[in-house]
């Protein structure tokens, strides 16, 4: 049966390194907004069109999701899902589709995710951009952890 992975964490968490590994011994499509964006963004410094994009790459990758897990294949989100609305309303909206849902959930220290995108930002992989200390302190903010009841709903 197809299943669809939510791959949830705050950036250097390890989403992508995760995501890659189930790729491989899951036989699936990995999704990953960022490589798209880093494909048509002109310029990896324009933090507004950056994030202007984010929306419509995921829709456009939601959209071709929908229609692999209809066909049978398991497809892999490494989008980071930082609110429980969002887990929530992917979960349901997949498994209206008829497939298997998992979360998983990459829990890393504050300042363990620090160490790692500092690493990261000097020597930038294709596919992904800088992180500022105060970007990750802000979105650390933002984030909603799943809680061990909203674990418990997924396969």
């Amino acid at each position: 049966m197809a299943t669809l992975f939510l791959i949830c964490g705050l950036p250097g968490s390890g989403k992508t390194t995760l995501a890659k590994q189930l790729e491989i011994s899951q036989k699936a499509l990995r999704l990953s907004p960022d490589e798209w964006i880093a494909e048509i963004l002109l310029d990896p410094n324009n933090i507004p069109e950056l994030d202007r994009l984010r929306s419509p790459v995921e829709a456009i990758q939601w959209n071709l999701a929908k229609k692999l897990l209809s066909a049978g294949l398991s497809v892999i989100l490494e989008w980071g899902f930082w609110s429980q609305q969002e887990r929530e309303h992917y979960r349901k909206e997949a498994q209206s589709l008829g497939v298997n849902v998992r979360l998983h959930y990459l829990d890393v220290e504050n300042e363990e995710l620090w160490n790692r995108l500092s690493k990261r930002n000097s020597d930038l992989p294709a596919g992904t951009f800088k992180v500022s200390k105060e970007d990750l302190d802000l979105w650390g903010k933002y984030f909603e952890p799943p809680t061990t009841e909203e674990l418990s709903k997924y396969t």
